[in-house]
């Protein structure tokens, strides 16, 4: 039966009393107009809809607090309307009618979100007392979203703080290292953005390629206790000044030692391993394979990369072709294959710029 003509504006009808708005959709023109009447009595600002259809519409055009609807509709019954509702994310009170005292559409209705479940016929003050009760409970629903909210934003507030005073911390930690060595300067500060790219590319969380990228700096700290003559030295190491350079890792390792910080100890794992190779053949304690932490197995590529492609006081930069064939050609020997294969890849997506020392933007 199509509705009549009168039926056909309810959609459209609002009482002219302030306050907050509720959406009435039944098809029966009796329920929608005795309830208009109460709600409106009460100072609630009443909108009426004859079906599910009209009534999403109705929702999408207005701010309403509450929906009351009937289940059994025409077209888009009550229960379809309820989860449109939920599944887009209107925040508003839901309130299900019924002239069938259903026990498991009502247990399913509430399952769905309703606030609340009405059986006809009713009376006046049961459909007052659950909307009231339906809207106490959105109130207190927005105030704890609310809460949680500011309290996630100060979460995130504080933490900010704590990342820029760590990072603010390892850059003065290293800063011995830029005193010394103009470029060792420059290195440090690629080396966390590298690593974290190279984190990213793996899989990383946000929290992990973040927390790398501020311990990758530290990885060298230990050769504030390496002399300046080996460390500067223009042309090759002797066998005994590159056995004293190597010792660089356990110092780092110790300065970084005993940290309940998980940055730290993530530098601390990179400073003590970063020389360790996938076949065993690095130091300090030539360990092989996924002994080696996969901390110390990204940066171990970065660092290498970017010593390659920067000048050193005993050779010239490198060109970045020469250098990603030598990259190419470690792996499986110094470096873990997957971690070359996903680092080139991230190269495929950059533009060198050092200038900037940071990573350009793709390509």
């Amino acid at each position: 039966m199509q509705p009549a003509p009168s039926m056909l504006t309810d959609h459209i009808t609002q009482s002219t009393c302030a306050g907050t708005k509720i959406l009435v959709v039944d098809d029966e023109p009796s329920i929608r107009h005795v309830l208009h009447r109460w709600l409106t009595a009460e100072g609630y600002e009443c909108l009426l809809a004859y079906d599910g259809l009209a009534a999403w519409e109705l929702l999408q055009a207005h701010d309403c607090s509450l929906l009351i609807s009937d289940i059994m509709m025409p077209g888009l019954a009550g229960m379809e309307l309820l989860r449109r509702v939920r599944e887009s994310g209107m925040d508003l009170a839901v309130i299900m009618v019924t002239g069938l005292d259903d026990r498991d559409t009502a247990i399913r209705a509430l399952e769905m979100g309703a606030f609340g479940y009405l059986i006809k016929p009713f009376d006046q003050n049961e459909v007052l007392i659950n909307v009231v009760n339906a809207l106490e409970r959105l109130r207190l629903q927005r105030a704890r979203l609310a809460y949680e909210h500011a309290l996630e934003a100060k979460v995130r507030e504080r933490t900010e703080d704590i990342r820029s005073r760590e990072e603010e911390i390892v850059m003065r930690l290293v800063a011995a290292s830029e005193y010394r060595d103009d470029e060792t300067g420059d290195h440090i500060r690629r080396m966390g953005l590298y690593a974290e790219a190279l984190a990213r590319a793996l899989g990383w969380s946000v929290e992990q390629t973040e927390m790398i990228r501020l311990a990758a700096p530290m990885h060298d700290i230990g050769k504030i206790g390496i002399a300046d003559e080996i460390l500067l030295k223009p042309c090759g190491l002797t066998e005994d000044e590159y056995s004293v350079m190597k010792r660089h890792t356990v110092l780092g390792a110790g300065i970084l030692s005993n940290s309940a910080i998980p940055m730290i100890q993530m530098a601390h794992t990179v400073a003590l391993h970063h020389h360790e190779h996938w076949d065993g053949s690095g130091y300090p304690h030539g360990l092989a394979g996924e002994d080696i932490p996969l901390a110390a197995r990204i940066f171990a590529i970065v660092d290498v990369w970017d010593a390659l492609t920067s000048n050193r006081p005993y050779r010239d930069a490198w060109s970045t072709v020469r250098a990603r064939q030598h990259i190419q050609e470690l792996a499986g020997s110094h470096f873990e294959p997957r971690v070359v294969t996903a680092f080139l890849e991230m190269l495929d997506g950059y533009v060198e710029n050092k200038a900037a020392m940071a990573l350009p933007e793709p390509a």
